[in-house]
């Protein structure tokens, strides 16, 4: 089964504009999301899905510059932004990752693809967020099979469904086999995704402190039980409603 990593990635973001482009610890916000994606073993590729608008050109740029491959598709329809870019790479299975998680994990990435390629009976989604976030948030990952990329985009008509790719089948239980993957203990007080300029300052100063990216989200963990007032950083900011 083809496995093809898709990262949703623009620089129109509201709230801190261009942060995929950002420096952090030396490289762009995006290129961290990329390398450490790139080390998950159960992915057979991993493509940035960008929008046609004029102000994600230097998105393709770097794409092109570092030899990633790249989709340009509908801004505010990520959904069909997702279908076609799935559909130029040949993927059987898509991951949906977002370019504002430069803490992903690789391991937890193969934690919800393995599932997703062992179901049996076969499994149409699995993720680490839905029924139950047990994972800091920062390290989502939705994995689904082509199949149940294409009925989505077929049959979700609303907007809101559009923007954000899987509530459709987060809302269609009776139509999609879905697993979650969870973790044994809740760490989902922990946000170590990046929407705004404190959330950057927090990823900034773990990028500090390893002086790499070769870290895992428990060696995260650990370092923030040594700097209890990292916590502190972005504990004020409230994640976006969909």
């Amino acid at each position: 089964m083809k496995t093809v990593a898709i990262i949703q990635a623009r620089c129109g973001s509201t709230r801190l504009p261009r942060k995929i482009l950002m420096d952090l610890g030396g490289q762009p916000m995006l290129a961290r999301v990329v390398a450490r994606l790139s080390r998950a073993e159960g992915l057979d590729m991993v493509v940035v899905a960008t929008t046609t608008d004029a102000g994600d050109d230097e998105v393709e740029t770097l794409c092109r510059g570092r030899n990633w491959a790249c989709y340009r598709g509908c801004r505010d329809d990520v959904l069909d932004r997702y279908y076609r870019a799935a559909q130029e790479y040949e993927a059987q299975a898509v991951v949906r990752v977002t370019g504002d998680c430069p803490l992903i994990d690789p391991g937890v990435v193969d934690l919800v693809v393995g599932r997703l390629h062992a179901g049996s009976p076969a499994v149409d989604y699995v993720s680490n967020i839905a029924p139950t976030r047990t994972y800091p948030r920062g390290l989502d990952t939705e994995a689904l099979t082509f199949a149940a990329l294409q009925r989505t985009w077929r049959e979700a008509k609303q907007p809101p469904l559009r923007e954000h790719v899987t509530p459709y089948i987060h809302q269609h239980p009776e139509l999609f086999v879905m697993q979650c993957v969870t973790h044994d203990r809740d760490f989902s007080r922990f946000r170590w995704t990046v929407d705004t300029a404190e959330d950057m300052e927090l990823a900034r100063r773990v990028y500090e402190h390893f002086g790499h990216d070769g870290f895992s989200w428990l060696d995260v963990l650990a370092a923030m039980e040594q700097h209890p007032r990292w916590q502190e950083i972005n504990s004020r900011v409230r994640q976006k409603e969909i």
